[in-house]
């Protein structure tokens, strides 16, 4: 499995506070089964995490949990910090590919041009990936909102802890609802420490209950990201239109 999302650098934002704490959050993945983790820091105002800073910090943690798991690089990135230039976007590339940005999720709110800024990612070169939209209480409200997101191009990633009900019944029912709508593309941890929000890749594979679409949420979607690779046709039916 490949994991997509997670706070494991040390003492950048609100996730691994030291090395060592990385070093748990590494070991707790790849018990777990997790076999790439990506290094996806905030970037936004509060923890505004310049990409020598993320580069830097992720070759101490490499280097602290040599073979033990594959750390690649990533960023998750507010949408006001998406005016930064291209060229530094693309060193958040998710999982080192320039492609690819993961952006955060507003949460309390929707932004309604959610489409045009796909669109203007797309003409830099970009693909969104939306991290954790079934935690928004708009999208709760309304989870076809998001079929505008994956219209305009953009994929959807959901939390692991919401899939198997950690964050509650809100989130987790959201989460089946975007799954039951072909809403959503990728699963990831989010993780933020070895207890919260833990990796708990496993227990969301077992709530889903269908090998195939789990395999495809877990490993094929992260993989072909993380690759460079043309993202999979879902296994079984597709997305039912409006």
């Amino acid at each position: 499995m490949i994991d997509l999302h997670s706070h494991v650098l040390p003492g950048i934002d609100d996730g691994a506070v030291d090395i060592k704490e990385s070093i748990r959050i590494c070991w707790a993945a790849a018990e777990d089964g997790v076999e790439v983790i990506a290094a996806t820091p905030h970037v936004r105002d509060d923890f505004p995490t310049a990409p020598a800073q993320m580069e830097a910090t992720l070759a101490d943690v490499r280097a602290a949990v040599g073979d033990m798991i594959h750390v690649v690089a990533g960023g998750e990135i507010a949408i006001a910090e998406l005016a930064r230039p291209a060229s530094e976007l693309r060193r958040f590339g998710l999982a080192g590919n320039p492609a690819y940005l993961l952006v955060e999720t507003p949460y309390f709110s929707w932004p309604t041009d959610f489409p045009e800024r796909i669109e203007r990612l797309r003409a830099d070169g970009f693909t969104m990936v939306l991290a954790h939209p079934e935690r928004n209480p708009v999208v709760q409200d309304k989870p076809e909102i998001v079929a505008d997101v994956v219209d305009a191009g953009g994929l959807i990633q959901l939390t692991a802890a919401s899939v198997d009900g950690r964050l509650g019944d809100e989130a987790r029912a959201t989460s089946f609802r975007l799954l039951d709508l072909g809403l959503a593309h990728s699963i990831a941890s989010d993780a933020h420490s070895p207890r919260v929000r833990a990796v708990g890749f496993s227990a969301a594979v077992r709530a889903i209950e269908n090998d195939a679409l789990a395999r495809w949420l877990t490993d094929e979607v992260p993989r072909a990201i993380l690759e460079g690779t043309d993202v999979p046709e879902r296994p079984g039916r597709t997305r039912r239109r409006r």
